[in-house]
């Protein structure tokens, strides 16, 4: 077709490593099956191109972050948010707005790796990426000082990284043809959840609990 340009082979392979590594984790695909997904006849392309499963990783999320980034940026530089569901907005966003993206498996891929306890693929992600979130969670953490540390960082870290795995299953159940909702609705409905885990009284058990928790073993880094 005039005017359309055809992904390159190296970009082909790339989304063929996210679909897969979304559907079956990182140990369950080899990189012949990477190939074949990509319609490559060539056995070592993928081995080619990229060597190994940790480069086809870095190479993800290099094709996918550079958006979702500039993405936030923006909404931050224009909605200067002040309050925490405008922070919150501004972080899940970008997210879910990646999901609705035809031919999209990120947020399947980030949630695969959230569930099999992957956090060692971070080394992969550019300096300025990985500083990113933590300094988001900072920002939100700001805005909750009602609730005590690390019950606070806790909660942060569980927020966000429900709201990628609420985008991985509206994306996936979107690649399958089911019914969702219409996505403003997701969206409004899911930061309203979001906030009012966030903004929860604690209770006195939980007060409680939290006298006998090392506030060391809640820390650990959250994928973008």
């Amino acid at each position: 077709m005039p005017g359309v340009i055809s992904p390159s082979a190296k970009e082909q392979i790339v989304r063929a490593a996210e679909q897969l590594f979304a559907e079956r984790g990182i140990d369950g695909v080899s990189l012949r099956q990477i190939g074949v997904t990509a319609g490559n006849g060539n056995n070592s392309a993928v081995q080619y191109h990229f060597g190994s499963k940790e480069e086809l990783i870095r190479a993800i999320f290099e094709y996918r972050l550079p958006n979702l980034y500039e993405r936030r940026r923006m909404l931050i530089a224009r909605g200067r948010p002040a309050d925490l569901r405008s922070w919150v907005e501004c972080y899940a966003l970008p997210i879910l707005e990646q999901g609705e993206q035809k031919g999209s498996h990120y947020l399947g891929f980030v949630a695969m790796l959230q569930q099999h306890g992957r956090r060692d693929v971070l080394e992969h992600i550019g300096e300025d990426f990985r500083r990113s979130i933590p300094d988001f969670a900072d920002q939100l953490k700001q805005l909750l000082p009602h609730v005590p540390e690390p019950l606070r960082t806790h909660r942060v870290h569980q927020a966000l990284a429900f709201s990628i795995q609420a985008a991985a299953d509206r994306e996936q159940a979107q690649a399958a043809g089911e019914n969702v909702l219409p996505f403003a609705v997701h969206v409004s409905d899911l930061l309203d959840g979001l906030l009012g885990f966030l903004q929860a009284p604690v209770s006195p058990i939980s007060l409680a609990a939290l006298e006998n928790t090392d506030p060391d073993s809640l820390a650990r880094p959250l994928l973008p």
